[in-house]
Formats: C-alpha cells, structure tokens, sequence
C-alpha cells in the first residue's frame, strides 16, 4: 500500500461533495441565478449529522442499516479505483467485478431500506430504480471487458492505468465508444437529467430520492455523501480513459485528474440546463444504447 495512494483516497472522500456543488453553480448560471456556494454539500452534511434520526414504528433494522451499508459498499469500491496516475490501494485480478457488486450492494441496502418503510411511493421508487439497473449494469461491465482485452489487465486500476494518450489515439473509436456507454451510466447510477432529476419534489416523477424520503439527520448524511462518493467512483471511470496523463509526479497526475472531474460536473450542469427530463418510458431505451455502444466497442476490440 503506497501512501500517494492512501493520500488519493482521502482526496477522494473529502472532494466528492464539491461536484454536486459545481453542477448546481452551473446550472444556476445559465439559470440567470447565483446559486448556492459550491460547498453547500458539506454545510448540509454537517447540519444533518448534527440532528437526530427519526424512525417509524413501522419500519424495523433494515430500515435503520441500509444507509450504513450503502456507505461502506461504496467506500471499499473507492479502494479499487485508481485516481490519475495515482494508483488504488487494493488491486488484485478480477478486482473489477468487485467493484461493480459493490455498487449492486449500496443499491440493494438503499431499496431494501425504502422497501422496509411500507410505503407504495418509496417502493415506486426502488422498482424504476432496481428497473434502470438492471440495464446499465451490463453496459459497465461490458465496457469494462473492453479495457481487459484493449490492455490485458485484469485488475482494475492496471487496466486503467495501461492507457496513454498514444493508446487512446491509436484506438479512438473503441474508446468514444465506450465513454458514450459510460457517460449515460454515470447519468443514470448518478439520478441525474435525463434520467432522474433531483431537485423534483413530486413523488410520482421521483426515482432515486423517493426511497430516501423517510429517512433523516445523520442517516439521510449517509445517503446524500454516499451518492457523491459514487458520483467520485463512476466519473473516476470517464476521466482515466479521458484524460490518460501518468506522468510520474503525483501532484501533477492528481492535478490533471480533479481537473477533469470537475469538467465532468460541469458538463452534467450543462446537460441539466440544457436539456429536458426524458418520459420514463423512453429511459430504458437510452441505457439499451449504452449496452449497444458497449457491445460494439468489444466487437471491434475483439475482431
């Protein structure tokens, strides 16, 4: 365990908040608006953390444990993800189908918890959520077979960290490729336009924060800092293949890296601006593309 890495982590944990404070800077922009300060994420966490759950009497310990068990999923995946040309703390090979049941576990804590509530909105929300799932998850795994047979890398941030900027040229319609695939599942893991979007407060039209409506003080802290820590994870994803930069010095490597997070986030604040919520039956189409993207990008990578 390298302590770059270690320090790439910690980064990771502390800056994950302030992408949802950029895509709603930019969304206010074009909005005509100043909008919240970007670290408005952290003066919510903390006032969060600060008051005290409230539970039903209807709702029992799944209920109580699914937002800890979401957190810690999503924070042990973080482990295997390399940052730049930092590399992650744990890799070994296979790694990488780790990391995505990982996900399918948070995912699985945070509907069982809106399941456990009783509630027919809250169970809306987890059968559209468990729904676009189930079809985004074989784009990302899909894609990332890709990357194994592209570098013939098993683990995870070896894969990842295999590309180059020459590579990347060499390959550059398997790779548009597969960052199409990848984007519209960073949308749809994320909640975010056109999938979801959330700031709606209108429980019929809600998927991902409807089963957290029930939940308060230091578990909805939970829910919310898990969310941007998997926003951190799957943009991890976009920027190492976008931004392919190893240079040897860590500082410059991570550098380059939060630069390119913060695009992303700037790029989600421009989708959200600029285009509208897609109807719900249309959703499953877009990630039916994103599985498409990724079965030709392994077909051309396989011929």
């Amino acid at each position: 365990m390298k302590l770059e890495s270690v320090c790439g982590y910690v980064l990771a944990l502390i800056a994950a908040p302030i992408l949802l404070g950029v895509i709603n800077r930019v969304k206010a922009f074009f909005a005509g608006r100043r909008g919240p300060p970007v670290l408005q994420a952290y003066h919510d966490l903390f006032k969060l953390l600060r008051k005290s759950a409230v539970y039903s009497g209807a709702t029992g310990y799944v209920f109580k444990a699914g937002p800890l068990v979401g957190l810690a999923a999503v924070m042990l995946a973080l482990t295997f993800m390399p940052f730049g040309g930092i590399g992650s703390i744990f890799s070994f090979n296979g790694d990488f189908l780790l990391v995505a049941y990982l996900l399918g576990v948070m995912r699985f804590g945070t509907v069982l918890a809106a399941l456990d509530t009783g509630s027919s909105f809250e169970g809306m929300g987890a059968s559209r959520e468990v729904q676009f799932a189930a079809l985004a998850e074989p784009a990302l795994l899909l894609g990332m077979a890709v990357i194994i047979r592209m570098t013939g890398q098993l683990a995870l941030a070896d894969g990842l960290q295999s590309f180059s900027f020459g590579l990347t040229a060499a390959s550059s319609p398997i790779i548009i490729l597969l960052l199409m695939a990848w984007f519209i599942v960073f949308l749809v893991e994320n909640a975010r336009i056109p999938f979801d979007d959330p700031n709606t407060h209108l429980e019929l039209t809600m998927i991902h924060e409807v089963m957290a409506l029930d939940h308060g003080g230091p578990d909805l802290a939970f829910i919310l800092y898990g969310a941007a820590l998997k926003m951190w994870l799957i943009g991890a994803l976009l920027v190492n293949l976008l931004i392919p930069a190893h240079t040897g010095n860590p500082l410059l490597d991570l550098g380059m890296f939060g630069a390119g997070m913060l695009l992303l986030a700037a790029a989600v604040g421009i989708i959200e601006s600029t285009k509208a919520r897609l109807r719900l039956l249309r959703a499953p189409q877009l990630l039916i593309a994103a599985c498409a993207f990724s079965i030709l990008a392994l077909v051309l990578v396989l011929r």
